[in-house]
């Protein structure tokens, strides 16, 4: 490759790390923090914080909120963090820093999560306990195969029409055939969420923007955080820029919520 386009290239991707939004960094950072954590060997990390069905109970119910940051390794870690980051990014520049905080230690997380503990446990029996973040990559697939299905219903392959939507089913179905110790019900119960988040199902989760804009202007978040995105896109811009005075404050619509044995992973 011709050192130009190379230079470029790392260009490119220098300005792209560098404008991640606030939420989306954090999550990198924890991910990459939990993986160096578990390099020691006083507390077990993966035993501590996998989503373990028969460990579930009111004590250990942070279990929802810490598996998707636990990896078995660091290529797990990687690839998770290579396939969440777009897609992650591009939720958090939509709906906003504190949303995505909301709601990804909230419903976006826990439903799911609940939804896995319930098949493991009172469908098919086992305790299969599970880690990592792809079952996000799957939720936030579902979303965008929706929003994308509304734009462009089919895609044709030869002489098939095939409804853009199914593009996630396929993902996980190939998942689960290249990366058979992936869990495929972790990423099949992430992918469900995110379709009926992305149908507006689960809407009336989401915490009411009235509330949220006002913890903003109170905290002064858009001052005080870096790379912070407002809930109110339309007005602030991506990154809280404020308007001109001439510019008439729009405020954004309301978040259409559009939501992965031994230890088995969540991704490759």
């Amino acid at each position: 490759m011709p050192p130009n386009i190379t230079a470029l290239n790392t260009t490119r991707a220098r300005t792209y790390v560098f404008r991640l939004p606030l939420f989306t960094r954090v999550v990198i950072l924890a991910i990459v923090g939990f993986w160096l954590a578990g390099l020691q060997s006083i507390v077990d990390i993966q035993q501590w914080g996998a989503l373990i069905p028969d460990e579930m109970g009111l004590a250990t119910l942070y279990r929802m909120n810490t598996f998707p940051f636990i990896h078995l390794n660091i290529f797990h870690a990687v690839m998770n963090i290579l396939a969440l980051t777009p897609l992650m990014e591009r939720f958090e520049a939509e709906y906003g820093t504190l949303n995505c905080l909301a709601l990804f230690f909230g419903p976006l997380t826990t439903i799911p999560a609940f939804l896995y503990v319930g098949l493991e446990k009172f469908v098919f029996g086992n305790n299969v306990a599970v880690m990592g973040a792809s079952m996000w990559v799957f939720l936030l697939l579902g979303v965008e195969a929706v929003k994308t299905y509304k734009v462009n219903p089919n895609f044709v392959i030869g002489t098939y029409s095939i409804p853009t939507w199914t593009t996630p089913i396929g993902v996980l179905f190939a998942m689960a055939v290249l990366v058979p110790s992936s869990s495929f019900w972790g990423h099949a119960a992430g992918l469900v969420v995110g379709y009926g988040a992305g149908l507006g199902y689960v809407k009336f989760l989401a915490p009411p923007e009235k509330i949220l804009r006002w913890i903003e202007g109170k905290l002064n978040l858009l001052g005080r955080l870096p790379h912070y995105v407002s809930i109110d896109q339309k007005t602030y811009g991506r990154f809280g820029v404020l308007p001109s005075n001439n510019t008439p404050a729009v405020a954004s619509p309301g978040v259409a919520l559009g939501l992965v044995g031994s230890t088995q992973r969540l991704g490759p």
